[in-house]
């Protein structure tokens, strides 16, 4: 059933949607959570993969709402973290294939045991905020309007992201 409703919503089959379908898959059995209807269950994916499809049509993470955020290291792991409950998993692919056709990689992938496929462990970030509603404000040099703490201050005007200039000599 979860292999449907994730391929309906992604538009195609794939090894990579197979690992998210798997990754729900894992949440459910080893967090006891379902789809969540609000910020109950929040997804930090640390990916940009086909597999986040699979957590957004399976257990109704997603951007909009709030409980769907991205954490760029490239690596394929979900963490998820339950509001209700004070649970929280992370869950990071372990098995690579081996030289496997891309089709049998997916279907090994879909019928391997959770344990087998993904490392479990803590998230190695705390339970985000709740989404925050700020007010916007039109950026003083195209006019466009964004949430004020995504504005910046240059040259005595607040701009947005798009107009705003960054001067960095590269430290961080």
């Amino acid at each position: 059933m979860f292999w449907d409703t994730a391929r309906k919503f992604h538009g195609h089959e794939c090894p990579g949607l197979a690992i998210g379908v798997k990754a729900c898959e894992a949440a459910v059995e080893k967090m006891g959570v379902m789809s969540s209807e609000d910020e109950e269950l929040v997804c930090v994916t640390e990916n940009d993969a086909c597999g986040v499809d699979a957590v957004q049509a399976i257990l109704g993470c997603s951007l909009g709402k709030g409980n769907l955020l991205y954490h760029s290291t490239g690596k394929m792991a979900f963490n998820f973290f339950d509001r209700r409950s004070g649970k929280k998993l992370r869950i990071c692919l372990k098995a690579r294939n081996s030289g496997m056709e891309r089709k049998a990689y997916m279907n090994y992938l879909l019928q391997a045991p959770v344990d087998e496929i993904f490392s479990f462990g803590d998230p190695k970030m705390e339970l985000p905020p709740k989404a925050g509603r700020f007010p916007s404000i039109p950026c003083e040099i195209c006019g466009e309007a964004a949430p004020e703490h995504k504005m910046r201050l240059q040259d005595g005007k607040k701009v947005c992201l798009d107009c705003f200039h960054d001067y960095s000599r590269g430290w961080k």
